[in-house]
Formats: structure tokens, C-alpha cells, sequence
């Protein structure tokens, strides 16, 4: 989601410079557990099951990572954040990586001392309303109640499209999404705007979901990903590689099922046997084991499994693979190669 920061952007800095500092990856080893900020609470990309176990989009990342550093996908610590807090969190060394449906923005990039290793998710901010309100686009919002996360740049996005159309509205200011669900279905507003995957995985928690719609506008680009802080090339590499990893398995068909088979002897594939292991000294590169891409893909798959299993279409979600596709299949999903 897109957030703006409430703290100076010079403490920020601060924080993250120092906390850069120490070398996450000889604290991550040395700690034997990764501590990974998500959100607090997000069907299918982060929250908890009825046994207190993270799941979802983003915690399957930061169980890939767990696995690729210290070999096991459960030796991770999991922070819930909200969009107030996330930053003040990273940068102070609280967590090694941010997964949050966090929006990759150049001030986040150079002003606050992030570094953004990835996209994981392609997505827009949208606009959910009651089906009963009769309304089948957002520019029929004239004097609209709308719940919008503080600490995001929605509050921005929102106000530049009620502009641009010369409508008005009033903003209900909410600060979790648990938040602003009870407060939508309470009636406290008459429109819900977030990242569109962040609608879908709200209504889909709704008793009655098709009770509510989505309008068809996105209004902004979001390309969210995991973060870590700047200075600590490293363990930015670590992350970003462990991300790549799920991207490439897909594209070369790694999977659960045959990884175990593709890692016993080497393939006839050059790549995916340096992506495995079996080939080159890639891991020795990154300060991990031969084996690190084979053990972050091991614990959910590759990042198509991953995608299918949280928020695809046979999910309560039912969110398509459109522009998150292979760029082999027409989507913007693509890694550097492993070479």
C-alpha cells in the first residue's frame, strides 16, 4: 500500500544508516532467526491462521528467505506493522526486511535510505463500494464518505482523482485494515480505497462479498515489494536473489513437485543448475550454501505456486495473474538471469 512517512525523513535516515551498519546477514546467522515486518493482518498476503501461524503472499517470501540464510523457513520472527510504524520499524533495526505491500516510490528509494529488491506485485489503487449504492464508477463519487489509511500516499492518489473529476468528498481516516473493514461495514463510510489486491482480499473476508464491488478505475501505479535499508548491499542481495529465485523456478519450470528430482543430478539446463546448486558457486557468492535457492523454493514453490496457492483465482481472492504473468505470458514478471 502506498505510504508516506510521518517521522522526518532525516531520522529515518539516521536509523537506517545505523542500523545498516552492523551487516544483517552475519546478525540474521548469528540471531538464528529472521525478523520480517508485514502487515497486521491481510488475508492471502499476511495474517495469522486460527493457530496464530503467518501465512500468505508475503510471508511465503520471508519463509524463502529464512530458508535461503539459515536453512529453516520457520526461523522467522514475524512484526506486524501499520502503515505508521512499518518505516520507524526497518530502519531501526526491529526487522531485517520489510514485506508489506509496500509501494516502491522514489522518496521511500532516496529520501528515507530504503532499498526496494524487488516487485512482487504489480498493483493499482482502487475504490469498493456497496453494490446497494448503485454506483458503477468511482467518478459518480460526488460527496462520497471514504475510509483511507493514514500514513499512505492513497490520501494523495484520492485527492488528485476527486480533483481532476471536480468532485468532492470526506475522507474517515483509519489506521489497520481491520480498521477500516469495520468501520466500511458499519457504514461509517460509503467507499473503501486501497491497493485494488487489498480490496479483493478484504471482501473476500465479507459474509456476504457479493454484496460489495470493486469499481473498475485504478488510479496509480504501485509496484510492490520487499525493502531493506540502504548501505547494506549484502543483505540487499540476499533478498533480492532469494525473490528472483521464485521468479526464474517458474519461468523454468522448478516446482515443488520436481525440484527434488531437478536438484539430485544436474539437468541439461546450464541455468537451472546454477539456480540449484548443482552447477557454479552462486551461493558462495551471496555468503550462503550451495544449496540456498533449493531450500527457499522447497518451503511454498515457485513464485507462480506461491501466487496460485495465496491470492489466485481459486482463492476466496480470485485475483488473475495479469500483469504479475511471466513476461513469457504477457505479464511485466521477469528476473536477471542466473548466470
Amino acid at each position: 500500500m502506498k505510504k508516506t512517512v510521518f517521522l522526518g525523513a532525516l531520522t529515518v535516515a539516521g536509523l537506517a544508516a545505523g542500523a545498516a551498519a552492523a551487516g544483517t546477514l552475519d546478525d540474521v546467522k548469528a540471531r538464528g532467526k529472521l525478523n520480517c515486518g508485514v502487515t497486521t493482518g491481510l488475508v492471502g498476503f499476511a495474517a495469522p491462521d486460527a493457530n496464530g501461524e503467518w501465512d500468505g503472499f508475503d510471508v511465503a517470501v520471508c519463509r524463502s528467505v529464512a530458508a535461503a540464510v539459515l536453512g529453516d523457513a520457520s526461523a522467522v520472527e514475524f512484526v506486524p506493522t501499520t502503515g505508521k510504524t512499518r518505516f520507524t520499524a526497518l530502519a531501526s533495526g526491529e526487522v531485517d526486511v520489510l514485506a508489506r505491500n509496500t509501494t516502491w516510490t522514489f522518496s521511500r528509494d532516496v529520501d528515507l535510505k530504503f532499498t526496494f529488491v524487488g516487485v512482487n506485485y504489480y498493483d493499482g489503487q482502487g475504490f469498493m463500494v456497496p453494490k446497494e449504492l448503485g454506483v458503477s464508477s468511482a467518478k459518480e463519487l460526488d460527496g462520497a464518505t471514504v475510509c483511507i489509511q493514514t500514513g499512505t500516499t492513497t490520501e494523495l492518489n484520492l485527492a488528485d482523482f476527486f480533483r481532476s473529476n471536480n468532485i468532492s468528498y470526506e475522507p474517515v481516516p483509519i489506521e489497520t485494515n481491520a480498521e477500516a473493514q469495520q468501520q466500511y461495514l458499519a457504514g461509517a463510510c460509503d467507499v473503501y480505497t486501497t491497493d485494488a489486491s487489498g480490496l479483493a482480499a478484504t471482501r473476500a473476508t465479507f459474509e456476504n462479498p457479493g454484496d460489495h464491488v470493486v469499481l473498475p478505475e485504478i488510479v496509480s501505479k504501485e509496484p510492490l515489494g520487499p525493502l531493506v535499508r540502504h548501505g547494506d548491499n549484502e543483505w540487499g542481495d540476499v533478498v533480492r536473489w532469494t525473490l528472483n529465485a521464485l521468479i526464474t523456478a517458474e519461468e523454468l519450470g522448478v516446482t515443488s513437485a520436481n525440484i527434488g528430482e531437478m536438484s539430485a543430478a544436474a539437468t541439461n539446463n546450464p541455468e537451472i543448475n546454477r539456480l540449484l546448486g548443482t552447477e557454479g558457486n552462486l551461493g558462495e557468492m551471496l555468503g550462503l550454501s550451495a544449496d540456498w535457492a533449493k531450500n527457499a523454493l522447497m518451503v511454498n514453490g515457485n513464485y507462480g505456486e506461491i501466487f496460485e496457492k495465496n491470492i489466485g483465482e481459486n482463492t476466496p481472492i480470485g485475483l488473475s495473474r495479469g500483469l504479475n504473468a511471466q513476461w513469457t505470458d504477457g505479464g511485466l514478471l521477469y528476473s536477471p538471469p542466473f548466470r
